[in-house]
């Protein structure tokens, strides 16, 4: 089975403390850790799974420019067997219909019987994934958490309200975004990734994947971001002390004199 994988490069959270940018449009990037987006993680890990169970190849590909390559050369030394990276001036700024029209191109010069996105990035619109399917006209799942092969198909289940599961059968060819939680993603150390430093990474423009410069980066930008904003802290918890029967009547109170219950 030919597996391509969309991951992309973001911020590390946990090893940054984001600030708003001056403009109140972005994060400020200076200076910033990047690491893989969480859910790609488990998307990667995912299509090494179904290989290993059915044969193929796993394609790892992003969006981005120089900088990105070292997360494709960590996908690579968790084991996918190869890499693209998607880079051009033109690309800059693309929303996520960009970022899903770039990723067409790349699909349709190749063949792939399963396309797997993380079910977000950094951004939280969780909307490549959905978009990339429309126009490649495949079927869709999102906030998939579990894939078993079927003969010609795949077995899977979503996540959705309430905890619960719902099973479905996809035809192939197919793109699902991968819920967190799936597997568990394989360790990478710097002695793997020390193994494919060498290893080629073909990079392609806007040219070799014949796109018309208007259908991405900035000028085709179809969701334009105006403004981020640091949610106000609230108040301190109010901690409870004594017995369990008298807590839960103090709790009982104050829902009553907050307006939770009438």
């Amino acid at each position: 089975m030919e597996i391509l994988v969309c991951v992309r490069r973001v911020p590390d959270t946990s090893e940054n403390e984001i600030e708003i940018n001056a403009a109140g449009n972005d994060i400020e990037r200076d200076e910033l850790v990047y690491s893989i987006n969480e859910p790609d993680n488990y998307a990667v890990e995912e299509a090494l799974k179904i290989r290993d169970r059915v044969g193929g190849k796993v394609t790892v590909v992003t969006v981005g420019g120089d900088d990105d390559e070292e997360v494709l050369r960590r996908q690579l030394a968790m084991g996918a067997n190869q890499a693209v990276l998607l880079a051009d001036d033109a690309f800059t700024g693309s929303d996520g219909r960009g970022i899903a029209t770039v990723l067409k191109s790349f699909i349709q010069k190749g063949h792939y019987d399963l396309i797997l996105t993380g079910v977000q990035a950094d951004d939280g619109a969780a909307q490549v994934g959905g978009m990339l399917a429309a126009m490649l006209d495949y079927p869709f799942a999102s906030l998939v958490n579990s894939i078993s092969d079927e003969d010609g198909s795949l077995k899977i289940s979503r996540e959705i309200e309430g905890g619960n599961r719902e099973i479905s059968e996809i035809d192939l060819p197919c793109v699902l975004s991968i819920q967190t939680g799936i597997n568990e993603p394989r360790y990478v150390g710097m002695r793997g990734i020390r193994q494919v430093a060498s290893v080629p990474i073909p990079q392609l423009g806007i040219s070799d994947l014949e796109l018309d410069p208007a259908t991405v980066g900035a000028v085709a930008e179809k969701l334009h971001r105006i403004d981020y904003f640091v949610p106000f802290a609230s108040q301190g918890a109010e901690m409870l002390t004594g017995s369990r029967d008298k807590n839960a009547e103090k709790v009982f109170e104050l829902v009553v004199t907050r307006g939770g219950i009438r």
